[in-house]
C-alpha cells in the first residue's frame, strides 16, 4: 500500500504542477471591443517556426525544473513512509511532510507565458514529537521494571587424547596414565549442547532503591538415563545462579546462589557473570587453580570513592571436604574412622549435603578499580571444621574435634596496552581445597580423630588480546597440594595425604596450559551474535608417590570447537 500511495502522490503532484504545459496557446484572449483596431497581419512561416522553437525550449526548461522537484519530493516521501505509522495515519494518507513542501516552494517558478496555476496554501508544520525511549531487544518493560532474557546456545565438539569419561568438562585430578587400562589407550570424541544457558534478569528502581534479580541455568545436570546417549539428548537443566541484590547509595546487599566472593573478579565485587574471572576458555570446568564455586550466601558491599573502591563481606554455604569429587583423590582415613567418609566429611559420592558444618564460610574482599584499565583485589576466607569420634565410647561420652582453616588471595588484571590485558590470580591457605573444583581435600584425620588442614597454593596467569573482532587468550593454571600424613592407631600404617605408598590419585600438583580464540562472525543489536570458538588444552598431574617402574605423571591433550549464538539485549538504563 505504501508503494501504491507514493506513486499516486507523485502522479498527482506532477499533474497539478505541470498542468500549464497542456495549455499550448495559454489562456483564452478576451473579446475584441467594437471599434478596436484589427489584429496585426499574419506572421511569416519562418517567424512562426522560430517562435514555436522558442516556446518548445521554454517548456523543456519547465519540464526539467518540475522533474527535479518531483525527484526531491519522491525521496522525502520514501524517507517518511519508512517510519512507523502513527495512530492518526491509519486509514487515510498523511499530508506531505513540511520539509517536502519547503523544497517544492523553493523550486523555480515556470517562466512560460501561460499564467501558472496557484498552489493551495501549505498546511501547518507538524508538531515535533519526542523520540521514543530506546529499549534493549527482547526486553519487557513493566512500569519501572525491565525483564531481559539472557543466555546463549552452544553447539560444541570436544576431542581428548585420553578417555577419562568426564563429558565436555575436564576432570583434572584423574587424567589417565599412558599405561592405564583402558583409558590410557583410547581417545574420545563427543558433541554436546549442554553448555547452552538460558535465564533472565529483572532490573528495577523503587524510590531510589536499585534492585537486580538474576537467574541463569544450563543443561549439565545429572540425569542418569541411558537415552541421553542412545535415543535422544534429554539433558537435565540445573540452576547455576539465582540471586537478588538491592543498592541504595553506597550500600548494597545480595542474597541467593551466586559465584562465591572468593572467586576472582574482573570488575569491583560484582556477582554478574561478565564481571567474574573464569577465563575465556570453553572448558565447563574452567581452569585448574582457579577458585570457584556457585553456592548460597549473603553479602554486604560498600561502594566508595565513586565506585573506585569496593569492600565486601559475605557468609556462604560451608562444606568440610575430604576429596573424591571431580576426579580428585581422597585422603586415607584411619582404619577405625572409615565411617566418617560421606557422613561427616564429604567425599564427593553422596548426592546430598550431609556434613555437620559448625559455621558458614566467612569471606572478606576489597577491590580497587581506579579506571577501566586496572583491577586489583585482595581477600581472604575463614573456615571451621568439626567431627565427632564415635570410637571413644558412647556418643554421649565421645569426643569432638574442631579446627580452623582459611586462606588469602591477591588478584588483578591490567590493560598494559590497548586491547592487551594481563591476568594474575593467586591463592594460598590451609583447608581451602574444595574451592578449586575439589582437586584438593580440606583436612586429614589423625588416629585420635583430630583434624589437620591441608596446605594449598594456586595460581592462574595469562593474557587476553583483542584484535579487530577476535579475542585471543593464553592461560597457565596450577595447584600445589601439600603433604599431610599421620600414623594410624597400629603405630605402623600411614594415613592422610601424600605419604609413601599412597595411591597415585593423591596428586602433588596439577597444571594446565591452554590457549584459544573467540571470533565474532556476526553481530546485531537487534538479533544477537554468532561466535566461533576454538581451544587447545594441555593438562598434567603428578602424584606424591610414584611406585618403582611406574610413570611419574599423566598428561592429556584436549581440543574444543564451538559455534555459539547469543541472545540480543543488555541491561537497561533505569532512572
Amino acid at each position: 500500500m505504501k508503494g501504491h500511495w507514493r506513486f499516486n502522490y507523485a502522479l498527482f503532484a506532477f499533474l497539478w504542477t505541470a498542468c500549464p504545459l497542456f495549455a499550448a496557446d495559454g489562456p483564452a484572449a478576451p473579446a475584441r471591443p467594437a471599434g478596436a483596431a484589427a489584429a496585426p497581419a499574419a506572421m511569416s512561416p519562418e517567424a512562426e517556426i522560430q517562435e514555436l522553437r522558442a516556446q518548445i525550449a521554454l517548456q523543456q526548461q519547465q519540464l526539467d525544473a518540475m522533474r527535479a522537484v518531483l525527484e526531491k519530493q519522491g525521496k522525502l516521501l520514501e524517507q517518511t513512509s519508512a517510519k512507523p505509522a502513527s495512530p492518526g495515519e491509519t486509514g487515510s494518507p498523511a499530508p506531505a511532510p513540511a520539509k517536502a513542501r519547503e523544497v517544492a516552494a523553493a523550486a523555480p517558478a515556470p517562466v512560460s507565458e501561460p499564467a501558472p496555476v496557484s498552489e493551495p496554501a501549505p498546511a501547518p508544520a507538524e508538531p515535533p514529537q519526542s523520540a521514543p525511549a530506546k529499549a534493549s531487544p527482547l526486553q519487557l518493560q513493566l512500569g519501572n521494571i525491565a525483564i531481559t532474557p539472557v543466555g546463549f546456545m552452544d553447539a560444541a565438539a570436544v576431542w581428548r587424547s585420553k578417555n577419562a569419561g568426564s563429558g565436555i568438562g575436564t576432570n583434572f585430578g584423574n587424567i589417565p596414565f599412558d599405561n592405564a587400562v583402558p583409558g590410557g589407550h583410547l581417545n574420545e570424541f563427543r558433541m554436546s549442547p549442554q553448555n547452552s544457558r538460558i535465564g533472565f534478569r529483572v532490573d528495577g528502581n523503587w524510590k531510589g532503591l536499585q534492585f537486580l534479580n538474576y537467574l541463569e541455568m544450563d543443561f549439565l545436570g545429572t540425569g542418569g538415563a541411558n537415552n541421553i546417549g542412545i535415543t535422544n539428548g534429554a539433558f537435565v537443566p540445573r540452576m547455576r545462579l539465582f540471586w537478588v541484590s538491592a543498592r541504595k547509595g553506597a550500600w548494597e546487599v545480595l542474597g541467593g546462589q551466586s559465584w562465591s566472593m572468593f572467586t576472582a573478579n574482573r570488575k569491583g565485587i560484582s556477582a554478574l557473570p561478565g564481571d567474574i574471572f573464569y577465563g575465556q576458555e570453553f572448558d565447563v570446568n574452567y581452569l585448574i587453580g582457579m577458585p570457584w564455586t556457585r553456592q548460597a550466601g549473603f553479602r554486604l558491599l560498600y561502594h566508595g570513592a565513586g565506585n573506585k573502591t569496593t569492600f565486601g563481606v559475605s557468609i556462604e554455604n560451608p562444606n568440610q571436604y575430604m576429596g573424591g569429587y571431580g576426579g580428585g583423590g581422597q585422603v586415607v582415613l584411619p582404619s577405625a574412622l572409615g565411617a566418617l567418609a560421606g557422613a561427616q566429611l564429604d567425599n564427593g559420592s553422596a548426592g546430598f549435603l550431609s556434613t555437620p558444618n559448625p559455621m558458614p564460610d566467612i569471606i572478606a574482599k576489597v577491590a580497587f578499580d581506579p579506571n577501566s584499565r586496572v583491577h586489583f583485589e585482595i581477600g581472604g576466607v575463614a573456615r571451621r571444621f568439626k567431627i565427632f569420634n564415635p570410637t571413644t565410647g558412647q556418643p554421649t561420652s565421645g569426643r569432638s574435634f574442631s579446627k580452623s582453616g582459611g586462606g588469602g588471595e591477591a588478584n588483578g588484571n591490567f590493560e598494559v596496552v590497548k586491547g592487551l590485558r594481563l591476568i594474575s590470580n593467586n591463592q594460598f591457605g590451609d583447608g581451602i581445597g574444595r574451592y578449586f573444583f575439589g582437586n584438593a581435600p580440606d583436612v586429614v584425620v589423625r588416629a585420635d580423630g583430630s583434624l589437620s588442614p591441608i596446605h594449598t597454593f594456586t595460581s592462574t596467569d595469562g593474557f587476553e588480546a583483542t584484535v579487530h573482532n577476535t579475542l585471543f587468550y593464553f592461560y597457565f593454571g596450577g595447584i600445589y597440594i601439600g603433604k599431610n600424613t599421620a600414623v594410624d592407631a597400629n603405630g605402623t600404617s600411614l594415613v592422610g595425604w601424600g605419604y609413601a605408598g599412597s595411591p597415585n590419585s593423591q596428586n602433588r600438583s596439577v597444571n594446565e596450559y591452554t590457549f584459544g580464540f573467540n571470533q565474532t562472525l556476526w553481530k546485531s543489536a537487534a538479533y544477537g551474535a554468532v561466535n566461533l570458538m576454538g581451544e587447545y588444552e594441555y593438562a598434567t598431574r603428578t602424584p606424591w608417590y610414584v611406585a618403582p617402574n611406574a610413570l611419574d605423571h599423566a598428561a592429556d591433550h584436549t581440543v574444543y570447537f564451538d559455534l555459539r549464538y547469543t541472545l540480543p539485549g543488555g541491561p537497561p538504563s533505569l532512572k
